[in-house]
C-alpha cells in the first residue's frame, strides 16, 4: 500500500512536470510570435538608425544586451569600463555579458546577501581585477564618493542605473563623471507627454507599486540638461538608453524625444529561455 502510494505520487509529479514544461514552451512560442509581429515585422522599427531590432538577451532582463552592443558598434569603445548598481546577484543585469567580452568595471549593491553571493560566484573576475564590488546603499549624497573610492574613470564607457526609486536623483547628482552611454529605468506607466518624478527620499525603497522613479519625459529633459540624447528604449518598456551628445552625430534615430522613443510596459514578454543563468569561478 505504501509503495503503491509513493509510485502514484511520483506519477502525478511527472505528469505535472510535463504540463508545466508544456505551459512554459507555449509561452515561449507566444512571446517569440509577439516579437515577430510587433517588433521585427513592424514598419515602425524599419529605420536602420533605430535600435530595437538589435535586441537580444544574454544576462540582461530583456533585450538590453543587444542594444548596448549595437550602441558601441556605432560609437566605438574607449576604456571598456562599466559602472552598474542595483545588480542583485549579478546574473540578471546589463554588464555581466560585458565581463565575458573583456570589459572591467564596478558593481554597487545594497544587499549584504547579494554581495556575498557575488563575491563567491564571481571570485575569478574579482581576483583578476576585472570586477570590483561595493556593498553600499546608494543615495544622491554618496554616489560620487563611491565612484571615487573605486578609482573609476571619469568617462566610463557605460553607466547603468536601476535602483527602483531614486534613479532620477542619482543621475542628477552625478556631475563629476561623464559616462559615454547611460542606461536608466523609466516608469512606463506614464505616457510620453507626462512629466513625473517621485519626491526624493534618500532612505525610501520601491514598494512594488507603480509609484517609483521617473517618466521617460522627465528623463529626456534631465538628459538635455546634462548634454545627453535619448536614443531608444528597450521593447519591453523598462530601460531607456542615452548617449552623450558629443558622440551622437547622425548615428541614431531622431528626434531624441520621449514621444519618438517611448515603449509601453510589456512585462508579459518577460521570458527566460534555456537553462538558468549562472557563473562558476572554476
Amino acid at each position: 500500500m505504501g509503495l503503491n502510494f509513493i509510485k502514484r505520487i511520483t506519477q502525478i509529479r511527472n505528469i505535472l512536470n510535463i504540463v508545466l514544461r508544456k505551459i512554459d514552451d507555449d509561452k515561449g512560442i507566444k512571446v517569440t510570435q509577439f516579437y515577430a509581429d510587433h517588433l521585427f515585422n513592424n514598419p515602425k522599427y524599419d529605420s536602420p538608425k533605430r535600435l530595437n531590432k538589435h535586441e537580444y538577451q544574454v544576462f540582461s532582463q530583456n533585450g538590453e544586451d543587444g542594444i548596448i552592443q549595437e550602441i558601441f558598434n556605432r560609437i566605438g569603445y574607449t576604456n571598456k569600463y562599466f559602472i552598474e548598481f542595483g545588480v542583485e546577484n549579478g546574473l540578471e543585469c546589463n554588464s555581466t555579458n560585458l565581463l565575458h567580452k573583456g570589459w572591467s568595471g564596478l558593481w554597487i549593491e545594497g544587499s549584504d546577501e547579494y554581495c556575498k553571493q557575488i563575491s563567491q560566484r564571481f571570485k575569478d573576475l574579482i581576483d583578476s581585477g576585472n570586477l570590483k564590488i561595493q556593498n553600499a546603499f546608494i543615495n544622491a549624497e554618496n554616489i560620487q564618493s563611491l565612484f571615487d573610492k573605486a578609482d573609476a574613470p571619469l568617462e566610463p564607457d557605460l553607466l547603468s542605473i536601476d535602483i527602483d526609486y531614486n534613479d532620477y536623483y542619482i543621475w542628477k547628482a552625478i556631475t563629476k563623471y561623464k559616462p559615454r552611454v547611460l542606461v536608466i529605468e523609466y516608469n512606463s506607466i506614464f505616457r510620453p507627454d507626462t512629466h513625473f518624478v517621485v519626491k526624493y527620499n534618500a532612505n525610501r525603497m520601491w514598494d512594488k507599486t507603480s509609484h517609483f522613479g521617473a517618466s521617460l519625459l522627465a528623463l529626456e529633459q534631465l538628459g538635455i540638461e546634462k548634454d545627453y540624447c535619448l536614443v531608444g528604449c528597450v521593447f519591453t518598456g523598462s530601460n531607456a538608453f542615452f548617449v552623450r551628445k558629443d558622440l551622437v552625430g547622425d548615428l541614431f534615430e531622431s528626434p531624441y524625444t520621449a514621444e519618438n522613443h517611448y515603449e509601453p510596459n510589456r512585462d508579459f514578454l518577460n521570458y527566460k529561455a534555456g537553462h538558468p543563468k549562472n557563473h562558476i569561478p572554476d
